[in-house]
């Protein structure tokens, strides 16, 4: 079973208009709300490709509620329950290309006693996981060190780890030696300061991840281990809406570590999703006869660990979108 934990739930509405414009009104042609946070749209993607999964994190008040319900009728939930009302995220899909603006409530207050017991319940859940997946924002008041806690526990009980964050949770979660960390190209340069997607992998290694995949947008990904480094593109330019690109990402790594995948197959399985969500109104989905057309014709690279870049890496597509949430 893959567990996911998404700490900063959210209910994730989605408006689509012909074209946004400031300072106007705009007429909203097709609305969509869904329980999200970037762990529950993982789920959502592991349960469209029939994975045992499992949706934890925190969530409280009305909104919260609505998160339950939601995720409960497509995939198992064991959330817990904190005080402070959860959030929601606002995305606005506008034109034929699937162009997407993002608003995202900061989320609630967690205690300190909240953050224990959340931390007692992933130690009783992590007994029954193949592969652990942290994903999205930490909430007010969560230690940014939660998702190395997190980490820890899971490699005491032998659970490998897929974390996508950003900034200080991810430094601090990378220090804890987790199996795969996955920030996009804007979050690298962020976090490691280097705009070579290569330089700022190697630099999340030393740090002490064990594996560094690279969402590159529109160039693909990046993967990077020990002594390989893997780029894997997609065949053609994706448009649609990238919002849930990265969420398929690490659906599809978690899925491949599960089964014991090589990295060049994980790489190219994960390209082949993230594109085929590309093409899907709402993240946490995927086109499905996209995923299986993408996936004989995604195109697989060896790059040396010891080159530089070939080629500036684009900060569109997906990246431009996949603002932690």
């Amino acid at each position: 079973m893959i567990l996911t934990v998404t700490l900063n739930a959210a209910l994730d509405v989605t408006y689509e208009i012909e074209r946004l414009v400031p300072n106007s009104a705009h007429r909203v042609t097709q609305q969509h709300a869904q329980a999200g946070g970037k762990g529950v749209n993982v789920s959502r993607v592991l349960a469209a490709l029939e994975q045992d999964t499992c949706a934890t994190g925190l969530v409280g008040g009305a909104t919260g509620q609505a998160i339950r319900e939601e995720v409960v009728s497509g995939f198992p939930e064991a959330f817990l329950s904190i005080g402070a009302e959860s959030r929601r995220t606002h995305t606005m899909v506008s034109g034929a290309d699937g162009d997407a603006t993002l608003f995202n409530e900061t989320g609630p207050r967690v205690s300190t006693a909240e953050w224990s017991a959340f931390r007692d319940h992933f130690t009783r859940m992590i007994a029954t996981v193949d592969v652990a997946v942290c994903s999205g924002s930490l909430p007010p008041g969560v230690p940014d060190s939660a998702y190395a806690e997190l980490v820890e526990l899971a490699r005491s009980r032998g659970v490998p780890t897929v974390i996508d964050a950003t900034g200080a949770a991810l430094t601090a979660a990378a220090a804890a030696g987790p199996t795969v960390v996955k920030p996009n190209a804007q979050e690298l340069v962020e976090t490691t300061g280097h705009r070579d997607p290569l330089l700022g992998a190697r630099a999340l290694r030393d740090m002490g991840a064990q594996c560094v995949a690279v969402s590159l947008g529109a160039e693909g990904l990046l993967v990077v281990n020990e002594d390989t480094a893997v780029r894997v593109t997609p065949p053609e330019r994706v448009r649609g809406n990238p919002t849930g690109a990265g969420d398929a990402t690490v659906a599809a790594i978690a899925t491949g570590l599960a089964a014991g995948h090589t990295w060049g197959q994980i790489a190219k399985d994960a390209v082949a999703l993230s594109a085929a969500a590309v093409h899907f109104p709402v993240a946490g989905g995927f086109s499905t006869p996209d995923y299986i057309r993408y996936q004989s014709a995604v195109r697989v690279e060896d790059v040396s660990v010891d080159s530089p870049w070939p080629t500036t890496a684009s900060l569109e597509h997906e990246d431009a979108a996949d603002v932690h949430s």
